[in-house]
């Protein structure tokens, strides 16, 4: 098991995923290292549903905080190209949070969630010695759809182009920013340091998702988030057993990436970036995607093809995905969240 974030993937295929339960028929999405939704049949609608940290970091203002955690639990969902409508969280908070604090996260979920059309059904909250920031719960977000609107993360198709939106490290950038910005202000410039802090309300999803899916034909997608892009371009490929070609310049950077991650010492191509999202598409509907993403402010480009084989190829040689994302071993170095 990696020391840091998510399990990888021989973890999980030797304890999780001989272990899941009862085999029932009306799955239509089984667990999977790299999967970002779990999806089941219900009459002739698929329901789908993904589960995830609550994660709150103080150290970005409680406001800024909630919006982060209600945009990862929303955006898991979206990525199955059906829109999230019901949300249970789980909040086990530390004594020392305050009512006051409370009232201020609690506040913010309710507006994003409103704001996506997504009802709060039901949950948990409450104190807990031995509770911390910044994973103070979990919560499940839940959509209804179609089934023939599912988009399923094994999809991938040989032939398939491969669409890369946002780009490397957005997440990475964004938190760096915030958690370390004396640090970051003394090393960039103030264009530099003002472009890095703007990335924030980049990380998330879900308009991206459900706006993709709803142009053209998507037959798979995945959000970037532990291993960054490559780590994202590599699992959808698994996912489908196959391999993924792209070129590197043509995947769009935002502005301040490559400065933070210069000074932090992070590769942006392998660092947490929620708020990125890979698809793989039909090649006779990029255009319209590209076009619809367009429409939504969302920098999007085909950047490469779905192949025969495995792995993930850059520019002609073979990436291997991160065994651990730098951008957790350099929060623990400072523990600042």
């Amino acid at each position: 098991m990696a020391d840091f974030g998510t399990v990888d993937p021989a973890f999980a295929a030797d304890y999780l995923h001989p272990n899941v339960g009862a085999n029932r028929e009306d799955v239509l999405l089984d667990p999977a290292h790299g999967g970002d939704v779990g999806a089941v049949r219900v009459g002739d609608s698929a329901v789908a549903m993904a589960t995830d940290p609550v994660v709150l970091a103080p150290s970005l203002g409680l406001e800024r905080a909630a919006w982060f955690a209600v945009h990862v639990l929303l955006s898991d969902v979206a990525v199955a190209g059906i829109p999230p409508a019901h949300l249970s969280i789980d909040l086990t908070l530390p004594p020392a949070m305050t009512d006051e604090a409370f009232a201020t996260v609690w506040e913010t979920v309710d507006a994003e969630a409103t704001e996506f059309g997504v009802s709060i059904t039901t949950g948990h909250t409450g104190r807990y010695a031995g509770c911390d920031y910044p994973m103070v719960g979990a919560g499940t977000a839940i959509g209804v759809g179609d089934l023939d609107a599912l988009v399923r993360p094994d999809g991938a198709r040989v032939g398939d182009r491969v669409v890369v939106t946002t780009g490397p490290a957005v997440a990475a950038t964004a938190l760096l920013a915030t958690l370390f910005a004396d640090r970051l202000r003394g090393a960039v410039s103030e264009d530099e340091f003002a472009a890095a802090t703007e990335r924030f309300r980049d990380q998330t999803v879900v308009r991206d998702a459900l706006t993709a899916a709803a142009a053209g034909p998507v037959t798979a997608m995945h959000g970037a988030t532990e291993g960054g892009v490559y780590g994202a371009l590599t699992a959808l490929g698994r996912a489908a057993a196959v391999g993924v070609e792209i070129s590197q310049d043509r995947v769009p950077v935002q502005p301040g990436v490559d400065a933070t991650c210069a000074v932090f010492g992070i590769d942006p191509w392998t660092a947490l970036s929620v708020g990125t999202l890979v698809l793989s598409v039909d090649p006779a509907g990029v255009d319209q995607i590209l076009d619809a993403l367009a429409a939504e402010s969302v920098p999007a480009a085909d950047v490469g093809e779905v192949v025969d084989g495995s792995g993930l190829t850059v520019d002609g040689e073979t990436v291997e995905p991160p065994d651990c994302d730098r951008f957790w071993t350099t929060i623990e170095e400072d523990a600042v969240l």
